[in-house]
């Protein structure tokens, strides 16, 4: 029982993965600065754990690349399979080794994930664009990692904290 409801949590954060970017009207500025790809793939780092939410946010881009034609996939929606992949597996596996999951494990977790992600995004766009014959600059990184995303980590540090303590609440709550 518990495996096929993993599954369908999987299922319905890989689809809203493909829904949400729906809202930034396929513009690719105004995705690079809101996110919104990012929200379920973190999401189901903490409601899923480690292992889904790597495989979630690994398809995500690419499944939406394929199907939806953004993000275009060389190099942007391959280099986003690397990012969104760490953000699940790196955010899901800290908030597991807290034993207490309360804010603070949530806060942490997220960071930690955001951190390992936009490490990883960096080092694909340097592989993928030296194999394009294209440079990639640490301004570039800094700016498409950073600056440009500021709003939508914002957003996320935000949003996901509020929405994880609303089912961490309420599973509590049916256990007491």
């Amino acid at each position: 029982m518990k495996d096929t409801r993993k599954l369908t949590l999987a299922a319905m954060f890989l689809a809203v993965g493909q829904i949400l970017p729906f809202i930034t009207g396929q513009i690719p500025q105004v995705g690079a600065v809101l996110l919104p790809m990012h929200y379920p793939v973190f999401l189901a780092a903490f409601f899923l754990g480690p292992s889904y939410a790597a495989l979630i946010g690994f398809i995500c881009p690419l499944l939406r690349g394929v199907l939806f034609g953004m993000p275009v996939l060389f190099p942007n929606g391959i280099a986003m399979a690397f990012e969104l992949c760490t953000y699940g597996f790196v955010t899901g596996m800290v908030f597991n080794r807290f034993p207490e999951k309360n804010l603070i494990a949530v806060f942490v977790s997220l960071i930690a994930g955001m951190l390992a992600g936009r490490l990883v995004w960096g080092i694909a766009e340097v592989i993928l664009l030296g194999i394009a014959s294209k440079g990639f600059t640490m301004q570039m990184f800094l700016a498409g990692a950073f600056i440009n995303a500021l709003p939508g980590i914002v957003l996320q540090l935000i949003l996901i904290p509020l929405i994880v303590r609303a089912f961490l609440s309420r599973r509590e709550s049916k256990t007491a």
